[in-house]
């Protein structure tokens, strides 16, 4: 039991990072779509001084579950604005290495909504900072903009009614002693607005930078309907998966769930570009019914798709394991640069950037995902052919790779410094660790095969191992050499 809890736990976690599996044009957008966790938002900070307050939990704002545009969930700001004291909620940019530094779009959108109507002049302020510590921070190339009044722009909010909010980036003027550059923003801020002494609430949902909306949008045909919904349970999950919506202006997947199966709601989303969702229901003995619908950028969607249903189970301590290795498989698998098919240094991050390193421990993936029949033995083969056409033609040192390249090019990364643009011995012993182990267990029949037995081995021939030495008779291999 004790295997079995901690591989549930290990692979809980593994999957809610598949949600996130999503190309570097979303990132250059988004700020806030949805919360991982279903009581507060990580990415996020409150504090008030009496006699204001605003709720917090753990000093984060509180997620809200059963309102929301993109599901399954919103922000939600609940206050209460009283003299001489004061509120401030941040929503901080999601953080991870290698994000694409800059925003793209001329506007800021969101979409609020209130359970009772607020006036105009009730409404929080906003404001924007290029720091992670909003408005704490004014030391070069930090800045932060002068606050603006949300009720200039959305209006006295209706209630029970999801309100869209647009604000020109060039209403933002700095309030910093340096230039407000909003295309590098990091927090989005609301703040105490008039002390009206009255309690209020305020779901956000959907932050985004973006243009204006085409003026023909309404001209647009409807979204397909995904097709080949199918859907798998394990021990405390389900994968649901579909065919890809192709030749349409996609912009995300919508999850629906039935535990009864009639009641279908909106669980959760899905980017273009990966066609399988993660349904966490924490234990056994659970059937869900599934169907998945396409939307476009205006929040349009498609038809939902026919209904597929799956039921969680126990599994043995070898389906367990199967299931975990499986998950981790699907890494190397599914997020492998398109045209290298090497693995990407992480996931979202530069799409550019693929690790030679973990390329090795890629290529053993193939050779686990072919024995275990995760995939068939041809599709990791036709894998490991574009992996090693691509190490043919990269940029080599005394034939050594270097520690990152480009995925579309296979030119050297300098992403460590300007002594990072050459050879790296160690990430190529474990590129050659893995090619090495494919070659043998590659080594069929097939022309195919033959013909990559022999490519791995000239590869592998050419790698100046002894190169990497300061004299002929030295003991030690450079690690590093530029």
């Amino acid at each position: 039991m004790k295997l079995l809890l901690v591989l549930s736990i290990a692979a809980a976690l593994l999957f809610p990072a598949l949600l996130y599996c999503g190309d570097t044009e979303f990132y250059r957008h988004i700020v806030f779509d949805n919360s991982l966790t279903s009581d507060n938002y990580f990415y996020s900070y409150a504090q008030a001084s009496a006699p204001s307050s605003i709720e917090q939990k753990d000093g984060r704002l509180p997620v809200e579950r059963d309102k929301f545009v993109t599901a399954p969930n919103a922000l939600r700001l609940q206050w209460r604005s009283q003299a001489p004291g004061g509120w401030e909620a941040e929503v901080r940019v999601v953080n991870f290495r290698y994000r694409f530094p800059e925003f793209s779009g001329r506007n800021l959108y969101f979409w609020c909504y209130s359970p009772e109507a607020i006036a105009a002049d009730d409404l929080p302020g906003i404001m924007l900072s290029t720091t992670r510590e909003g408005l704490q921070v004014a030391e070069f190339p930090g800045s932060f903009s002068d606050p603006l009044p949300l009720g200039k722009f959305a209006g006295s909010l209706p209630a029970g009614r999801w309100v869209q909010v647009r604000i020109p980036l060039s209403e933002f003027h700095t309030g910093s002693i340096y230039e407000f550059q909003p295309r590098f923003v990091q927090n989005v801020l609301f703040l105490q607005g008039r002390a009206d002494g009255a309690a209020h609430t305020l779901l956000i949902d959907e932050i985004r930078f973006d243009d204006d909306a085409d003026s023909d949008a309404t001209a647009h045909a409807s979204l397909p309907t995904p097709q080949k919904v199918r859907a798998v349970g394990y021990d405390r999950h389900v994968d649901v998966r579909w065919d890809p919506v192709q030749d349409a202006p996609l912009d995300r997947y919508v999850v629906y769930r039935a535990l009864d199966g009639k009641d279908f709601r909106p669980i959760g989303t899905q980017l273009p570009g990966t066609q399988r969702f993660s349904d966490f229901l924490g234990r056994s003995g659970v059937t869900a019914q599934y169907k998945v619908a396409a939307m476009d950028r205006h929040y349009r969607q498609s038809q939902l798709s026919t209904p597929v249903s799956a039921s969680t189970r126990e599994l043995s301590d070898d389906e367990l394991l199967t299931m975990l290795q499986e998950a981790c498989f699907r890494y190397y698998w599914e997020g492998a640069d398109p045209h290298s098919g090497m693995t990407r240094e992480n996931i979202p991050g530069d799409e550019r950037m693929i690790a030679t390193g973990a390329s090795g421990f890629g290529i053993m993936a193939l050779v686990t995902g072919a024995s275990r029949q995760f995939i068939t033995r041809e599709e990791a083969v036709d894998r490991l052919t574009k992996i090693v056409g691509f190490l043919e033609t990269a940029q080599r040192y005394h034939g050594a790779w270097s520690h990152y390249m480009d995925g579309n090019t296979g030119t050297t990364m300098p992403v460590f410094g300007t002594f990072d643009n050459g050879g790296d011995l160690v990430e190529t012993s474990f590129l050659m660790q893995g090619l090495l182990a494919a070659r043998q267990y590659f080594h069929g029949t097939t022309e195919k095969e033959h013909t990559l037995y022999s490519r791995i081995t000239q590869l592998w021939e050419t790698v100046e191992w002894d190169w990497y030495r300061d004299t002929p008779q030295s003991d030690f291999l450079y690690w590093h050499w530029s």
